[in-house]
């Protein structure tokens, strides 16, 4: 599997290897519920390897530090728990509204905090996301810090059961891998290779005629769409969402993820993702200090491999192909 990352991160004949290193993730991620590995926690990575994802759309290609994102993830939460609770939407059509959601506040919070560059983009960002989460505690469909509990999973297309465990494994599986693929073709489309070209000199990309703030604008919305279908997708998974989604933490905790896993490659986030839910499952036992071990780990690796875990394996394979 460290092979397949490195050499996916390597970029040498890049789409076949990573479709080849993709493949190989499916796989591990299609046997994990067989081999003992909880199937619970492995969807929560899944959900949060999109989310982070989603967010390094954002930032590894386009260079926008957003310290706000969770208010996308937790707005698509409350919405498809809402519609499916209370509505009775089947799920399917719950993530739809959820996902829809959070693409509209997208626009809306893109338009305004792409009128500003570097950490002024980032504290609009954080402001808006700390007004949104004072309106969720406030208001009365989402119970506050109860949160809306005992989401029904329904059938998906009126045929799949997602009562069963398995079956909403394999669908969040799909979902994932689905996005997964559409951000790689996002990342090397005409569109993605512009979003790099104005990440790396926006001066050089507007006097070739791009309107930098329509692409930037795009990216965001891209982001924000993708990190709501996440959050919806872990409403349905765990029938709850609360305020821990859209509080400011998880927007930090979705930067630690990407850095850690390797900023601007394909699997970084993914792989920060799973070292995050893993190290978090698996350190319970310490209680707060989950959070202190956490950050001294982060540390470590910012200083030991600033590249990130995939990054680093990128340039050692680059190191043993030369």
């Amino acid at each position: 599997m460290a092979t397949a990352l490195a050499v996916a991160a390597a970029g040498a004949r890049p789409r076949g290897r990573i479709l080849l290193a993709t493949a190989v993730m499916a796989a591990a991620l299609a046997i994990a519920p067989l081999v003992d590995i909880y199937p619970v926690i492995v969807e929560k990575a899944m959900c949060f390897a999109l989310f982070a994802c989603a967010f390094n759309l954002l930032l590894g290609f386009g260079g926008l530090l957003s310290f706000g994102h969770a208010m996308f993830l937790g707005t698509a939460g409350y919405v498809c728990a809402y519609a499916a609770k209370r509505w009775g939407l089947s799920p399917e059509l719950a993530i739809l509204l959820g996902t829809a959601t959070s693409a509209a506040l997208g626009v809306v919070v893109g338009a305004v905090a792409i009128r500003r560059q570097g950490i002024y983009f980032a504290m609009v960002t954080l402001a808006i996301a700390q007004m949104m989460y004072f309106v969720y505690v406030q208001a009365p469909f989402t119970h506050g810090e109860d949160g809306i509990q005992s989401v029904p999973r329904g059938r998906l297309f009126g045929l799949i059961d997602l009562s069963h465990s398995l079956a909403m494994y394999y669908t969040v599986l799909v979902v994932f891998i689905a996005a997964f693929l559409l951000i790689y073709r996002i990342v090397h489309s005409p569109f993605g290779q512009v979003l790099k070209a104005i990440r790396e000199n926006e001066p050089r990309a507007i006097s070739l005629g791009y309107d930098a703030d329509r692409y930037k604008l795009l990216a965001f919305v891209l982001s924000a769409t993708l990190a709501g279908l996440a959050g919806a997708l872990k409403a349905i998974v765990f029938q709850l969402a609360s305020l821990t989604d859209v509080h400011w933490s998880m927007s930090g905790e979705v930067v630690l993820m990407t850095l850690l896993g390797g900023m601007g490659t394909i699997f970084g986030p993914v792989v920060g993702a799973f070292i995050i839910v893993a190290l978090e499952n698996y350190l319970a036992g310490f209680g707060e200090w989950v959070t202190v071990i956490t950050g001294a780990i982060f540390v470590v690796c910012v200083l030991a491999f600033r590249r990130g875990v995939v990054g680093e394996l990128g340039a050692w394979w680059k190191g043993r192909q030369g």
